[in-house]
């Protein structure tokens, strides 16, 4: 196996990883970027994106990957289509494979793996995502203005997904697989105040209906059985995110759900040297712009944790030790 030595490895693109390939590019410090399994991240899945800074009449989520991919490239960022497959954090240089077969030893690691949405896995879930189908409410809950919704999910994200919605929709339906909701009671609340929310309990979704767009949702009773056609114009799944973390399990403190664990006001992992950044630390705002604002953070941060090594190495005291 080969082995290659960097800088700065970045794990994942997506506007965490390019904005830290963009900052660490400029600082001289020639990241090696690999986009992992979905280069440019879950935006790519997105149509119309119309909350991020600097696009005035919007931009489809691939055109704006490509901006930023642009952009890092520009300053010399050499990104690579790979996946990382294996990290070994234990020692220094920290250690990454890459499709098994190309090793790296690289100074210092920002993550920026982010998360992927839980889907139901129904029929025409993945055919309509993007023309009525979503896993982010304030992502796209502007384009339903006055429409009718779906939502599915009983925890605290399906609650602030449908309270969102409300403010836009005309009529919200809140689906909950059981006779009660998972959510905290104050979001409960929030739920059952809105006067055009409308739960239906022991619910779930058998089927989306429509060819080209979202028509509407066929769900069924799991305790009578009965069937109904609700119609709909967007569905909404709010079941969750699974963080792409799981190769660092063995090294990186997470917390039960497997985001990576940062100190506070900064993207510092357990592991000196190693920077997590975008969603795979962040399960509050899940947002475009909060990805790109860590991934600038782990940047700087790498780059001072750099310049403390090699001050290090100049003064002859020790670098640091891996426990």
């Amino acid at each position: 196996m080969t082995t290659e030595k960097v800088e700065v490895l970045i794990i994942g693109s997506g506007p965490a990883g390019y904005t830290a390939a963009v900052y660490a590019a400029r600082a001289n410090l020639k990241p090696v970027l690999y986009q992992g399994i979905q280069p440019g991240g879950q935006l790519t899945t997105t149509t119309d994106v119309e909350n991020y800074p600097g696009y005035p009449e919007g931009v489809t989520g691939p055109e704006m990957m490509m901006d930023f991919q642009k952009q890092a490239e520009r300053f010399g960022t050499d990104v690579r289509f790979g996946m990382i497959t294996k990290v070994d954090f234990s020692v220094y240089p920290l250690k990454a494979v890459v499709d098994d077969e190309h090793e790296i030893e690289a100074q210092s690691v920002i993550i920026s793996t982010g998360a992927s949405a839980k889907w139901l896995g129904l029929p025409g879930e993945e055919r309509l995502n993007g023309k009525g189908v979503s896993a982010c409410a304030v992502c796209d809950g502007f384009f339903f203005r006055g429409k009718d919704l779906v939502v599915v999910g009983g925890g605290d994200t399906a609650a602030e997904e449908a309270s969102y919605l409300s403010k836009l929709a005309s009529k919200v339906y809140l689906l909950v697989r059981r006779d009660e909701m998972r959510a905290s009671a104050i979001m409960q609340q929030r739920v059952e105040r809105a006067e055009n929310i409308e739960i239906l309990w022991n619910t779930e979704t058998e089927k989306i209906l429509g060819e080209n767009e979202v028509e509407g949702v066929r769900v069924v009773n799991n305790q009578t059985g009965e069937k109904q056609d609700i119609p709909a114009q967007g569905f909404f799944v709010a079941i969750g995110h699974k963080p792409n973390t799981d190769i660092f399990r063995d090294y990186l403190d997470m917390d039960e759900n497997g985001y990576l664990i940062t100190k506070a006001d900064s993207t510092e992992t357990n592991v000196p040297g190693v920077f997590a950044s975008g969603d795979a630390q962040d399960h509050v705002y899940r947002q475009a712009i909060t990805a790109a604002g860590t991934g600038c953070m782990a940047a700087l941060e790498a780059e001072r944790f750099l310049a403390a090594q090699e001050a290090d190495l100049v003064e002859g005291t020790p670098t640091i030790a891996m426990k």
